[in-house]
């Protein structure tokens, strides 16, 4: 329940800063980058993967904790990586 009203909520907010900037054109393109997809994206992805990892300490599952965490971050960290030195 926690992941869905996140998502929906960050859905919603989303749409608000769509609409303010198609209507009123009141965000450059910076803090659109900023507010939608930086805060929004940041805003429900990370809270699912919190919860995610929340559930499964909770269950005592501590062998996949550690996976998901351990290869979340670091394969994370390393396509970063990757993807600018490909561009650069």
């Amino acid at each position: 329940m926690g992941t869905f009203l996140v998502n929906i909520i960050g859905c919603f907010i989303i749409g608000l800063f769509f609409g303010l900037l198609e209507k009123a054109h009141v965000m450059t393109p910076g803090e659109n980058v900023l507010l939608i997809t930086g805060f929004c994206g940041g805003f429900t992805t990370f809270s699912s993967f919190a919860d995610d990892m929340w559930v499964l300490g909770s269950k005592g599952d501590w062998g996949t904790f550690v996976i998901y965490l351990a290869l979340s971050v670091v394969l994370g960290v390393l396509l970063v990586w990757g993807g600018r030195a490909l561009i650069r």
